[in-house]
């Protein structure tokens, strides 16, 4: 996959490595279109029976938790608590009792949810990692390690590492799923060719989005707060886009389900403080197309209130493009897969309006790579 030769930073290069890194991810767990049994073979060991899961991360890796959650409820049946790692050890004892322990984290050496691993395995839990380091200490100490294939992430803001985190989750969400009598096999393989087609689907779109959002990031100058709104599992990606803009460009931004902008939120809409709104839909999921209404008729009344909207929607999707100031469109494809595709245009809006800030993107301040100390 042919990428620029040359980039000025580092969290650039690194969001054109998504599609490789997405490609040997994919290659990894759902090889020739099928489910590597191998791979996750560690994990039904570790996990049993057990039919609840609790999720223990940080950061980005926590916004790829609260997808994952959607994705091991809705398609395999478990019950799952997302919890922040920081707070996980202080209340271990009050969360879902005797439950697997899944931990996410980038470096595999977070402080904070490694202790969690730790705190896990000392109360008897069965542990699964989920890393970017295959010798890491949480990939070494867990049960089961589930490593990502991102290859080195420089930048501190994490990009090709989070879909790459979101790519072995689904995986896993369709294993476990498979295995738990809750997929057949034909179904398992529909899930997985769909998904080994995200590398492709993502790789043209790249110098598109930039073009684009370069183009408009100077309308966006002066802006003073950001909301980001998805829902369902498109809520965990509204989670990762302002937290991408905050720790690139310094600008403050915040997530929330779409629903929840009217009980309190609106206070805050006003031309000076963009909407970027979420609004991908799939055809073929009569859920996800409720959810698509919910969120149209939510941009009609933002439009209403003289809002500026930035939207993110499936291609050729007019309605939406019609509604908004700025609309970004991303390639069709299922409801989950989705997020692995519009998250990368989030990624690539705060990287330009941090350039545009005069940011050095690769070291934002006071932020390191790896939060190695509580």
């Amino acid at each position: 996959m042919m990428t620029p030769a040359i980039f000025e930073h580092e969290m650039l290069r690194e969001i054109y490595q998504q599609p490789q890194a997405l490609a040997d991810t994919i290659e990894r767990y759902a090889p020739n279109g099928k489910l590597a049994t191998e791979a996750f073979q560690p994990v039904a060991d570790a996990l049993g029976s057990r039919s609840r899961l609790v999720i223990a991360a940080s950061g980005s890796s926590r916004h790829a938790g609260l997808a994952a959650e959607i994705m091991l409820e809705d398609l395999a049946g478990l019950m799952v608590d997302v919890e922040y790692a920081s707070e996980y050890v202080y209340r271990s004892t009050h969360t879902i009792q005797d439950p697997g322990v899944l931990v996410i984290s980038q470096s595999g050496e977070t402080a904070d949810t490694l202790a969690g691993l730790r705190e896990a395995k000392s109360r008897g839990l069965p542990t699964v990692a989920i890393t970017n380091n295959p010798r890491s200490s949480m990939a070494v100490e867990a049960d089961a390690s589930l490593p990502t294939c991102a290859g080195p992430e420089k930048a501190i803001p994490a990009t090709k590492s989070f879909t790459t985190q979101l790519a072995v989750l689904y995986s896993l969400a369709l294993y476990l799923a498979r295995i738990r009598g809750r997929m057949t096999s034909p179904a398992v393989e529909s899930h997985i060719a769909d998904l080994r087609q995200l590398p492709a689907l993502l790789e043209p779109a790249l110098e598109k989005w930039q073009r684009q959002i370069a183009a408009l990031a100077p309308s966006l100058k002066g802006s003073r707060a950001f909301l980001y709104l998805g829902r369902g599992v498109h809520y965990a990606i509204a989670r990762e886009g302002a937290l991408k803009l905050k720790e690139s460009a310094y600008l403050q931004a915040e997530g929330y389900p779409a629903g929840e902008l009217k009980h309190g939120p609106n206070a805050l809409v006003s031309p000076g403080a963009p909407l970027v709104v979420i609004a991908t839909r799939d055809a073929s999921d009569p859920d996800a197309m409720l959810r698509y209404t919910k969120v149209l008729q939510l941009m009609k009344d933002m439009r209403a209130q003289d809002a500026t909207i930035l939207a993110v929607a499936t291609e050729g999707d007019q309605e939406i493009a019609k509604l908004a100031n700025h609309c970004i469109e991303v390639p069709r494809t299922e409801d989950m897969l989705a997020t692995m595709l519009e998250v990368v245009p989030l990624q690539l809006l705060a990287y330009q309006l941090a350039i545009q800030a005069g940011i050095d993107v690769d070291k934002p301040r006071n932020l390191t790579k790896a939060v190695l100390h509580e």
